[in-house]
């Protein structure tokens, strides 16, 4: 087995790093269960000027009907795509469903409580990751 190293050399058409991944995992029944994976969301995310899906996965996620198997779907592609993909994803998010964002972009999600507490406040979430990113 042959193990290679991408950095950041590559910019952000490398593979997700390990923290990303991690945010991923850690927060992944959260994710799962409170994403909402509507039509218009999964088609945004695979539209040529957002890209972070392919017109494929797209297709495959729609063609299922229940919400967690959606986002079961989505978030496997989303994994596996690279850092802008990433990156991509999180703009789309943080436009339709910004209290979610904090789970990506926090520590482990550890500091999303804090975040949920603001009873949906998207403003300061908007906020809050304008200062991430």
């Amino acid at each position: 087995m042959v193990y290679t190293d991408i950095g950041a050399e590559f910019g952000d058409s490398r593979p997700l790093d390990e923290a990303r991944i991690r945010s991923l995992k850690v927060n992944r029944v959260q994710l799962l269960d409170l994403i909402d994976p509507n039509d218009a969301f999964i088609t945004e995310l695979a539209s040529p000027d957002i890209g972070c899906i392919t017109q494929l996965q797209r297709d495959h996620i729609v063609d299922t009907v229940h919400r967690r198997e959606r986002n079961e779907k989505l978030l496997k592609f989303i994994a596996r795509r690279s850092v802008a993909d990433f990156n991509k994803f999180i703009n789309v998010l943080s436009r339709q469903q910004a209290h979610f964002v904090p789970l990506l972009l926090t520590d482990g999600g550890k500091t999303f409580i804090s975040f949920w507490e603001q009873a949906y406040n998207q403003q300061s979430l908007c906020k809050c990751y304008d200062s991430l990113v």
